[in-house]
């Protein structure tokens, strides 16, 4: 598959399938490229000389003067497949697939997808669906969709998994003189989805701004690594939907597609540099600040209006967002103070009062705009008889451009602000009617500023020991469970992680005989993969002397059999015992995504993990800094860092911790759940008390 530069700039498009029939998808598509498209336009249907005034051709392999450039195949779902192989053979290497029937069916719709994939390989094709809307490109006037709306030129590339969703937001953009580049339904993704969209609206030009809905990503870690790369220099938003459980089966059943946990989504698209949002008018909200406006150098934002009670709202705003209200200067008081009434408030916000017209709002806007501590504004107006909204959006714009400063308004009225919204937006200015939608543009910005400053460090390769974690991992296959405890904390050692000494024994002189190995009392738990809780059926001895080792053993094997008698018990773990009046309990798990492979969470250890909810997660494979940010995202991480008199933990030993197994999950796709929990993190360093881990001994 190569550039998809031609699917979006074709010279010539066939509709294979056309047809003047009334109601007619066939009919609709080639409309819609009849009235703005500025190639050529060829009919293909067998059953017809000519349709709505073009030449028909009753194959692709017939259309004189070479292949046509892109090939909309609306067909029945029986013979599409066999459409889109003749158009392959005869040179086309584009198609989109506007036909449904496939794999959103189940059964007979999947083979047949199955086989659409394998032509689709055969001819090197670019194709878009099976079950799509189709695709426009303004820039050539293309709109082969069967839509009702045409969209409106701009620098939006807007991609979906809905085709509803499409002609919902596309009548919706219009009223809202919304413009976009290209416009793609996705459908299933068969071949081209969301990732090579991406890729290619990446090194286009003629994209500022990508912005989709999706339902779900089938290969998260390629979307990571590509759209990462891509937002360092153009921005992507996108409502994921599937949020919620409900949401996430209505997703899958919806277009084929398997949701992810929306953990996963969440990590993997920040991970990206992907801004997520949850609502249409947020998707355009920030679109809009992302395209028309310059990046803060600093969060701390002013706010200048004429009326308090809005100004309260644009500071509240910001209080619940991730900017700053700013602290003006001497310099900024003094000359504010200057420039306005005794009655007007001169700090932040700034209130011009209602009297203001447009001239001492442009003196107070100027005044905060030149402040070295302000990275950007929010203007806010009620409507007044003192005061032309447009006027006043000419002189923001003045304004904005001198200072070069990002700057969003919120001219709160009806129709007496449509001439003024149409100066702002003339000139890349959002205007907003609610002053928390102007700051959370202004955050989106400040948002994507980090992503583009922000250096990804990659992965640290650790020395690890893959034979003897291989060995360890197949001792499941071996015994017919699919899950391993403590007896698999070799597994640990094998990757560089620090565990305590000890061993597990399946005899009471054996556990003697560690237990004497070992300096100090001991700790000495059940080792079982049917007995999760160990502690909950006093499976779990704390504090053991050498001479009650024996029938500590004796004790744990007969409570565990009473306990649950099928259950498979393999000894008993002895193990120095740990310092918790110095350390901190900690979890390092990871949980394998469908979609996103690896997901490592870090938190709140120990019995904590269960009743507080202070965790984070990363997609693996994970940089330092990756890693050191999941530490620092706990709300314990005070506990980390010597709160109430403690000693502070060897946090740079939990941080490589966290890498380590980052690798060893990511080398061995055969662990699906991992857990370290307790992690005890100590100002000598982090060790790993317990383990339990999952293992698809089929892939091992």
């Amino acid at each position: 598959m190569g550039s998809l530069s031609e699917l979006f700039a074709p010279e010539s498009v066939a509709v294979v399938g056309a047809t003047d029939r009334e109601g007619s998808v066939g009919r609709a598509i080639l409309t819609n490229l009849r009235d703005d498209f500025d190639g050529r336009i060829v009919p293909v249907n067998p059953g017809r000389e000519s349709v709505l005034g073009f030449d028909c051709y009753p194959d692709v392999g017939s259309v004189p003067d070479g292949p046509p450039d892109l090939a909309v195949v609306v067909v029945p779902p029986d013979i599409a497949v066999d459409a889109v192989r003749e158009a392959g053979e005869s040179g086309v290497r584009n198609v989109v697939v506007i036909t449904a029937g496939f794999s959103e069916t189940g059964g007979e719709g999947a083979g047949r997808e199955r086989d659409l994939v394998a032509v689709a390989e055969e001819y090197d094709l670019s194709l878009v669906g099976p079950n799509s809307l189709g695709v426009m490109s303004t820039p050539v006037g293309m709109n082969a969709t069967f839509g009702p709306e045409n969209a409106t030129p701009g620098s939006l590339s807007f991609m979906s998994q809905s085709g509803a969703f499409i002609t919902a937001v596309l009548d919706w953009a219009n009223d809202q003189d919304l413009g976009f580049n290209d416009v793609v339904s996705l459908g299933n993704e068969a071949v081209l989805d969301e990732t090579d969209l991406i890729e290619h609206w990446g090194d286009d030009p003629d994209t500022d701004v990508i912005i989709g809905y999706l339902e779900g990503i089938d290969d998260g870690r390629a979307f990571i690594e590509t759209a990462r790369e891509v937002t360092d220099d153009t921005p992507i938003v996108l409502v994921k939907s599937g949020r919620t459980d409900a949401g996430a089966q209505a997703a899958s059943s919806h277009t084929g597609s398997i949701a992810g946990s929306d953990e996963a989504y969440e990590a993997g698209l920040e991970q990206a540099g992907v801004q997520r949002v949850e609502t249409v008018q947020e998707l355009f909200d920030y679109a809009r600040a992302l395209s028309g406006q310059p990046l803060p150098e600093r969060d701390d934002v002013a706010v200048v209006t004429n009326a308090g009670g809005p100004g309260v709202m644009a500071t509240d705003a910001i209080g619940d967002s991730r900017l700053s209200l700013a602290s003006f200067s001497d310099g900024t008081i003094d000359a504010l103070q200057d420039a306005l009434p005794d009655e007007a408030n001169v700090y932040n916000p700034v209130d011009t009062i209602g009297d203001a017209d447009v001239e001492r709002f442009h003196e107070a806007i100027d005044v905060a705009l030149g402040d070295d501590g302000v990275g950007a504004a929010v203007v806010v107006s009620a409507p007044t008889a003192v005061l032309e909204f447009e006027d006043l959006a000419e002189a923001v714009v003045d304004l904005q451009a001198r200072h070069g400063k990002p700057v969003v308004t919120c001219l709160m009225g009806g129709e007496s602000t449509e001439p003024a919204a149409d100066v702002l937006r003339e000139s890349g200015i959002p205007n907003y009617f609610d002053p928390a939608r102007g700051v959370r543009s202004l955050e989106a910005l400040s948002g994507y500023r980090d992503v583009r400053t922000t250096e990804v460090e990659p992965p640290a390769e650790f020395d690890g020991d893959r034979e003897r974690a291989r060995e360890i991992l197949e001792r499941a296959e071996r015994r017919g469970d699919n899950r391993l405890g403590v007896e698999a904390m070799g597994l640990l050692d094998a990757y560089g992680i620090p565990t305590p000494e000890g061993d597990v024994v399946d005899d009471p002189a054996d556990a003697v005989a560690v237990a004497q190995s070992i300096d100090g009392p001991v700790v000495m738990k059940i080792v079982s993969p049917d007995i999760l809780h160990k502690s909950d059926i006093g499976g779990v001895k704390v504090g053991v002397e050498n001479e009650a080792v024996h029938d500590a053993y004796e004790d744990l094997v007969t409570r565990a059999r009473n306990y649950q008698p099928e259950a498979n018990v393999l000894g008993v773990q002895v193990q120095e015992m740990a310092d918790l009046e110095e350390g901190t309990e900690t979890i390092v798990g990871m949980n394998r995504d469908p979609q996103f492979g690896p997901l490592v969470l870090f938190g709140l250890g120990g019995i904590s993990v269960e009743v507080i909810e202070d965790t984070t997660v990363r997609v693996a494979p994970l940089g330092r800094d990756e890693a050191a940010a999941m530490v620092d995202e706990i709300e314990a991480a005070p506990l980390l860092r010597g709160a109430r008199g403690r000693t502070p933990a060897d946090e740079d030993a939990v941080v490589e911790t966290i890498q380590r197994l980052s690798q060893l999950v990511t080398d061995f796709p055969a662990i699906l759940e991992l857990d370290i929990n307790p992690l005890v993190a100590g100002p000598d360093g982090a060790r790993a008390v317990d383990i339990r881990l999952t293992v698809d001994t089929d892939t091992l």
